[in-house]
């Protein structure tokens, strides 16, 4: 990145709250409730007119003793065939069980998303590994076993999404790349009816030297897409290649939804303010409720990288605006930690004006409320 890059989005992130979003914010809010009362998992505020989001983590725990398993083709390879999928299935069973105890942990500690890790059935789309779950001895066990996560996460209001890997490129000029992309959403889509989950994020994904052509590509590959794939998909903008206002022709012209992601957009600016990127993010969702994606640099808004993502999550880079909202969102925390611990710890406060998900998400949850009223007085 350029010098004079860098300086841009220091500036941004120094100070990521427009004077524009202050006085939205100020005018709604300007004092914190002496108690913030969270009743239930979808950390919904009842005093004033600031919301709190649905507050969301993403496929691993460091500290909890849930853990998502996999395989390698190499592994697989070197076993016969009764022996691979038999291995497969005592793995995706496993796994259907880690999600289970994590729609639970989520519901237990005010979680109120979590996104499924893509390779919740290892290998499932690879070309010579790849199986059916009926292929598998114990298929109808992991078939049942998904389902019953539905009304599971239903009962405690806890929203499942898949975010698949970048790998998957709707827009590549290869037609085999686009096929083995289809393929891949198809099996997340296929999972998703079984647990309830109702997005598929992804990226853009490349320019391949005309941004123009490579747009006109995703819009079309979108609208051919299978039904049950296309109803749950969303296109997020990156930190390199496409920005809001890139992806937002597509997502009116296709009927999906645009996953905002403000570190994206403070790393790969455009002509929108944080604001109105918000706004034009919301009404692409109709009456589903939108989803959004915060983070923070790794290395500071002035270091090498601002698009690496930090362990934590600086209360400066939480836009305020998101808090007075006309109707709920979600917004899926980009932490590298990756787990929830109920014990607290973690940053605490300590000063540092900053929450990882080694904090108990209510206190998370608190702590940006009480921050932005403060800033705001």
């Amino acid at each position: 990145m350029n010098r004079s890059k860098r300086k841009s989005n220091a500036n941004v992130a120094s100070s990521p709250l427009t004077k524009k979003s202050r006085k939205s914010v100020a005018a709604t809010k300007k004092e914190a409730p002496a108690d913030l009362a969270i009743a239930s998992p979808d950390l919904a505020i009842a005093s004033g007119e600031m919301r709190v989001p649905r507050l969301g983590l993403c496929c691993q725990f460091l500290s909890e003793k849930i853990k998502f398993r996999t395989t390698t083709v190499k592994a697989m390879s070197q076993l016969e065939l009764s022996q691979g999928r038999e291995k497969l299935g005592t793995l995706c069973l496993a796994n259907v069980l880690a999600l289970r105890q994590a729609v639970e942990y989520c519901a237990k500690n005010g979680v109120g998303c979590f996104r499924v890790t893509s390779g919740i059935l290892p290998l499932k789309t690879h070309p010579e590994q790849g199986y059916k779950v009926s292929d598998l001895p114990n298929g109808e066990a992991i078939l049942a076993g998904f389902r019953d996560i539905k009304p599971l996460a239903a009962k405690h209001g806890i929203r499942l999404v898949f975010h698949p890997d970048q790998f998957n490129v709707l827009n590549s000029p290869r037609e085999d790349v686009v096929c083995s992309s289809v393929k891949e959403l198809d099996y997340q889509a296929e999972v998703s009816e079984w647990i309830g989950a109702d997005v598929l994020n992804v990226h853009g994904g490349g320019v391949y030297g005309n941004k123009t052509e490579a747009l006109e590509r995703l819009k079309t590959q979108i609208l051919l897409l299978p039904e049950r794939v296309r109803s749950r998909l969303t296109l997020e903008n990156d930190d390199k290649s496409y920005t809001p206002s890139d992806l937002l022709p597509v997502c009116r012209a296709t009927g999906v939804p645009l996953v905002y992601d403000v570190h994206h957009h403070r790393c790969n600016r455009d002509e929108l303010t944080e604001e109105e990127a918000t706004l034009a993010a919301i009404a692409t969702w109709g009456s589903k409720e939108p989803l959004f994606h915060v983070s923070s640099p790794k290395e500071g808004w002035e270091g090498p990288n601002p698009a690496r993502h930090h362990d934590y999550i600086s209360f400066q880079d939480f836009p305020t605006h998101w808090l007075s909202l006309a109707q709920r969102v979600t917004v899926s925390l980009g932490l590298r930690l990756s787990s929830v611990d109920s014990r607290g710890g973690g940053s605490q406060g300590q000063g540092g004006g900053r929450f990882a998900a080694a904090d108990p998400p209510h206190f998370a949850v608190q702590m940006i409320y009480k921050w932005t009223a403060r800033s705001l007085a």
